[in-house]
């Protein structure tokens, strides 16, 4: 059984070949939950079904012959038009913020980002004595993440301290 996740709207799909072959060689069908998440492209999904490997919908019903193949030839070419539909929307609506002065691209995260490093050093900053004591004792990354939490000083996130929180810390007092 071979279970993946690839765009519908892309044509190259690695782990789609892998599934096709795998069904060709165990002679099994491919079972695809929705038309929709296999392909947006008409000419793609036929070729898929032309491959010789009988491919299943569960969000279809089964229509064996001509008629089956028309009605997911069919789907497939309105799951097309809402692919081309929802590109034009989307390019409209991206181009009309634009206009409005939107800066487009721009994430929370990096917006945050100089806020929340200025936090971590004035953090690091603040333990600087505490790690700098263990260090001096010869204390490893595990043990000082250890120590810190017995003496219950909290994350950033307030959990347990670990090797790698710790080594967050010592990264920013040495720069």
């Amino acid at each position: 059984m071979c279970s993946a996740i690839e765009s519908g709207r892309r044509r190259s799909r690695p782990k789609l070949a892998v599934a096709l072959a795998a069904c060709k060689k165990h002679k099994a069908k491919l079972i695809v939950g929705k038309l929709d998440r296999l392909a947006r492209d008409t000419r793609f999904l036929l070729a898929v079904l032309d491959s010789g490997v009988e491919v299943l919908f569960c969000d279809l019903p089964q229509i064996p012959g001509a008629m089956g193949r028309f009605v997911v030839t069919l789907l497939a070419a309105v799951a097309e038009l809402e692919a081309g539909l929802i590109s034009e929307r989307t390019k409209a609506a991206l181009a009309a913020a634009k206009q409005r002065g939107v800066r487009l691209g721009m994430t929370g995260a990096e917006t945050l980002a100089p806020r929340w490093r200025a936090e971590a050093a004035q953090r690091a900053a603040t333990l600087a004595p505490i790690v700098r004591e263990l260090q001096s004792k010869g204390y490893s990354l595990r043990r000082m993440a250890a120590e810190l939490t017995r003496r219950k000083i909290a994350t950033p996130r307030g959990g347990k301290w670990h090797a790698e929180t710790v080594k967050m810390v010592v990264r920013r007092l040495a720069s």
